[in-house]
């Protein structure tokens, strides 16, 4: 799903003009957040976040290396921590690149050009 996706976007960017979509030459990136769950189960695993992936193929790859990580860790009973990875291309896995404990960790900022969007129930 995220390589179509991604796939579908590079397209649209394309044709609007707005970037060439060379994803090897850096003008487009993939950040991809990976987490698993056990069948059945309704709450969210800990999210992995994959930075930089600059090709439809690796995104594949790393996506496919860090679910089945996951998997592994979980069915030995341990336990998935909250981390940023690379993908290292040359070995096909994923590397932690820093360990996240909470959302401080992501260095959120404000974006001054936003206005704040205040949502009801009744709209």
């Amino acid at each position: 799903e995220a390589a179509e996706f991604m796939k579908k976007l590079r397209q649209i960017l394309r044709y609007i003009g707005s970037c060439d979509g060379d994803m090897e030459k850096g003008s487009l990136r993939c950040d991809a957040n990976v987490s698993v769950r056990p069948k059945g189960s309704s709450a969210f695993g800990t999210r992995c976040e994959i930075k930089n992936l600059n090709s439809i193929r690796y995104i594949v790859q790393a996506i496919d290396y860090e679910t089945q990580r996951q998997i592994k860790i979980l069915e030995n009973a341990g336990e998935i921590s909250q981390d940023t990875l690379l993908f290292d291309v040359t070995l096909g896995k994923t590397k932690v690149m820093r360990s996240k404990e909470d959302s401080s960790d992501y260095r959120y900022f404000p974006e001054p050009d936003l206005l704040p969007v205040e949502i009801s129930q009744d709209k």
